[in-house]
């Protein structure tokens, strides 16, 4: 067997508490050392055997630590990871992994001239439904793609104290929330588009941070819609593709991150397997006769992101979510402030 990659986590917020502890600690390729916590101890109940470090200087101070995790507050990317690598640690970065894609051009040039693995913690590419719709749009039934839309819609009335999500700069706000994972989504399945439109809005009531998004992806000959607002009551479907000879349709949101929060750990064959009353719908004409049939769900599974991690640092296997897509990703969310700051298509 190899050698277990020894990880720090340098914070245990939300994403440490639902993403990252639980998919690592169900992993026996890792092991997680330290946990950067300021002022609490939160980890202790999920790792007993990590020992609490108060400053970031500390955790990267270990020599035994290989891999860190910065799953900081977003503003804090670009000079945490910066140190990561000046002190010769491999880095998993939350999304976005900085803020202006200059500064993520600069951290993969010095990933890459001190050798050192970077990657961006992308895990909805490993949610059932974008994995079904992968495959949906790879056999093409629907024939030639005409049109893709995606919704990441919530219902959220209230204001949020007291967190950095709510508070207003050109940062904050669904674009580089959400916005981060379906436009990776759609990089994903279509690379980088050639013309962006975007429309960025408040509205919430007493509102600051804007809280919806629709913005057009155009292709050669189709394009790509990726939709989210926080006052949708009830949603319609998480997918909609249109082909020049049928239609799919896929509702419902995959279903791990609530089994996570829920306190269930990523474990056992069933893991991630989707209730067939949300499979997607694929409706097209066959022989002038249409044919309406359901699509079994793949199973989302997260864990593949941190299995990929430990082929890539003992097997030197390929990354799957290579920081050179994390930039393209950025300069096409950066294009989105510029549409709608604008008022006009943006040519990329």
């Amino acid at each position: 067997m190899e050698k277990q990659v020894v990880v720090a986590i340098a914070s245990f917020g939300m994403s440490g508490q639902v993403f990252h502890g639980p998919t690592l600690k169900v992993d026996n390729n890792f092991r997680v050392k330290l946990i950067l916590e300021r002022n609490k101890m939160l980890s202790k109940s999920m790792f007993p055997n990590a020992r609490i470090v108060r400053t970031y200087e500390e955790l990267l101070a270990d020599e035994e630590v290989e891999l860190v995790v910065v799953n900081t507050p977003d503003e804090f990317h670009y000079e945490m990871v910066k140190q990561a690598f000046n002190a010769g640690k491999h880095v998993v970065v939350e999304k976005p992994a900085a803020q202006k894609s200059s500064q993520l051009q600069e951290l993969i040039n010095l990933a890459k001239s001190q050798n050192l693995l970077f990657t961006v913690y992308q895990n909805r590419r490993w949610d059932g439904d974008f994995r079904t719709v992968q495959k949906v749009i790879k056999e093409a039934r629907f024939g030639r793609l005409v049109e893709f839309e995606s919704h990441y819609d919530r219902y959220r009335t209230e204001i949020t104290a007291d967190t950095w999500k709510e508070e207003p700069d050109e940062f904050s706000g669904v674009l580089y929330n959400l916005g981060s994972h379906m436009i990776d989504q759609a990089f994903v399945l279509f690379g980088s588009p050639k013309a962006v439109t975007a429309h960025l809005k408040v509205v919430r009531t007493a509102g600051k941070v804007t809280d919806y998004y629709d913005i057009r992806l155009d292709y050669d000959n189709f394009s790509a819609l990726l939709k989210c607002s926080y006052l949708v009551l009830d949603p319609g479907p998480r997918y909609t593709i249109h082909g020049e000879y049928g239609t799919f349709y896929k509702s419902g949101l995959d279903g791990q991150e609530d089994l996570l929060k829920a306190g269930n750990l990523p474990e056992g064959e069933d893991w991630g397997k989707e209730d067939a009353d949300w499979w997607g719908t694929l409706v097209y004409n066959e022989n002038d006769e249409q044919v309406e049939e359901l699509v079994e769900t793949l199973p989302g599974d997260y864990r593949i992101f941190y299995t990929n991690i430990f082929d890539a640092l003992r097997k030197n296997k390929e990354l799957l979510v290579k920081p050179e897509e994390a930039l393209e990703v950025l300069k096409i969310m950066e294009a989105c402030v510029k549409s709608n700051a604008e008022k006009r298509t943006v040519f990329l």
